[in-house]
């Protein structure tokens, strides 16, 4: 511990030196060039590995755009709750996406896949089950699956074959048939020969043939979809085009802090199911939405639980769906409570954000609850500072905005953090700057001596973006210190704001002769 408090210490030593700004930014490009070339010349004398050399020759770039394509034709499963709805979806994808348990009500929002059968692209909207009367989140849950007939090309109905036609199934049919789209009746649940017969009863809810299939075990599956595929358009005629270019950010944090309430104010519209019970969202919900000017794909994500939480059921494969999500984003929006304090579980979210190398903002929620002219809320405010000070002082880089979901309030303000995030996550330096930046570091600070040796810095170059990865070559191991000391230096000087920098080394000896 003594040694972690050293490290800290020798890395705060410099805050107050002004020097090393001032003389880069005297430095010319050419001459840093210059020097790069020749610091890299050098690193000839020693032994390098083939990836050495890959990295070296340098990395060729893209640019990122938005490209609207033809929309694409959209799919929606629906029925009552626990009839196999997500178990079908998982079973047309090829993958276990949906969240799946043999407990009805597990899905509650539209949620959104891309599928493909005989060469064909296709939208797959998985719903939560539908029911007459609901109440509460239920209620909730059917309104989602009626927005979802309504923005659909074709229906699949699923029934449980094996219970038969419920008066829920009867309701369900009426629905449908008022919407004018064709349908599909599947009859779920038919998992050999022997049971087909009870799909046959299927007939008399008037949707016409009932198609038996075993969602689990596949049996019946292909011959559903080459029907399918004769009735569905080529180009959806009430899909939105499909874009391909808006920036991909995960809305993350613990349960019930306002994740969804966020989506849906940006969106516009109750896209996603909010209540009152932690825990609302399970699967990862994509909404292109426009905010600022921009289109954005934003992901909604269940709330990331304790690990004593995670162990069973449909919790903890909302969880992995979410640390997916995360992967898939660009940045991640994570949304705290201001309401209440910081707590281990938000440090812990937005360490696993830094962990997938993500760009990052914070979102302090629900500024709405706290009163200007109450003393609790005012002392709230003050020990929210202390605690931002105290528990997140190692994300101070990330750029934070103070919101209010539930009335949009500062909304506009998300934008220009979430622009600024992904331009840091995105920027490059020269290897020229680089190297001439490191040599007047090392020039003013040097590494101190450990066991009588002093490691050097051979070489610099930043070998990607997204997130920034620097790699240094070096004659010895730095101190995690001297690496912080690097990375804060290079904050000041270049800004990386809302994004984590990742510094490695290559341990290179000198080639015998």
């Amino acid at each position: 511990m003594a040694s972690d408090n050293r490290e800290f210490e020798f890395a705060d030593d410099y805050d107050d030196d002004d020097n090393l700004v001032e003389n880069l930014a005297e430095i010319d490009d050419t001459l840093a060039d210059q020097r790069a070339a020749a610091l890299r010349a050098g690193l000839e004398d020693y032994d390098l590995d083939p990836d050495d050399a890959a990295l070296l020759e340098g990395l060729v770039h893209g640019e990122d755009g938005i490209e609207f394509l033809p929309a694409l034709p959209v799919v929606a499963i629906v029925g009552r709750p626990n009839v196999g709805k997500s178990a079908l979806v998982n079973r047309i994808l090829g993958r276990r996406e949906a969240v799946v348990e043999d407990t009805p009500g597990v899905t509650r929002d539209r949620v959104t896949y891309k599928a493909e059968w005989m060469d064909r692209r296709f939208s797959l909207v998985d719903t939560g089950g539908w029911e007459p009367d609901a109440r509460g989140i239920d209620r909730s849950v059917a309104a989602q699956a009626e927005i979802a007939i309504d923005l659909c090309d074709v229906v699949l109905f699923v029934v449980d074959a094996m219970v038969g036609a419920t008066s829920t199934d009867e309701h369900v049919v009426k629905m449908l048939r008022k919407s004018g789209k064709p349908v599909f009746l599947v009859a779920n649940k038919i998992d050999d020969a022997r049971h087909e017969p009870e799909a046959a009863a299927l007939w008399n809810l008037g949707l016409g043939e009932p198609y038996p299939v075993s969602a689990i075990h596949g049996r019946g599956v292909a011959d559903l979809l080459d029907h399918m595929m004769k009735v569905l358009p080529d180009v959806s005629a009430v899909a939105k085009h499909e874009i391909g270019g808006p920036r991909r950010v995960a809305i993350l944090g613990r349960p019930n802090v306002g994740k969804s309430s966020l989506l849906n104010k940006a969106a516009g519209e109750e896209r996603v199911v909010v209540n009152e019970l932690a825990g609302t969202t399970r699967d990862p919900v994509d909404e292109v939405v426009e905010v600022g000017g921009k289109l954005w794909r934003f992901v909604d994500t269940a709330g990331i639980r304790r690990r004593v939480h995670l162990q069973q059921g449909a919790d903890f494969y909302a969880s992995l769906r979410t640390s997916t999500a995360l992967e898939k984003a660009e940045v991640a929006v994570v949304v705290l409570d201001v309401s209440e304090p910081v707590s281990e579980q938000d440090v812990r979210i937005i360490d696993l954000v830094l962990e997938s190398g993500r760009a990052l903002v914070l979102a302090f929620n629900k500024w709405d609850r706290l009163n200007d002219d109450d003393m609790e809320d005012i002392d709230r405010r003050r020990y929210l500072e202390r605690e931002i000070e105290q528990d997140l002082a190692h994300v101070a880089w990330a750029p934070r905005v103070n919101i209010s979901a539930r009335t949009g309030r500062h909304l506009d303000k998300l934008v220009p953090a979430l622009e600024t995030a992904l331009d840091s996550w995105d920027q490059r330096i020269s290897t020229g700057k680089f190297n001439a930046f490191l040599s007047e570091l090392v020039a003013e600070h040097p590494h101190p001596l450990r066991g009588g040796k002093q490691p050097r810095i051979l070489f610099g170059t930043q070998a990607s973006t997204r997130p920034p990865t620097f790699v240094l070559f070096t004659t010895g191991f730095l101190d995690p210190g001297y690496r912080r000391f690097i990375q804060r230096r290079l904050r000041e000087l270049y800004g990386f704001e809302g994004t984590p920098i990742v510094l490695n080394m290559r341990v290179r000896e000198r080639r015998q002769r």
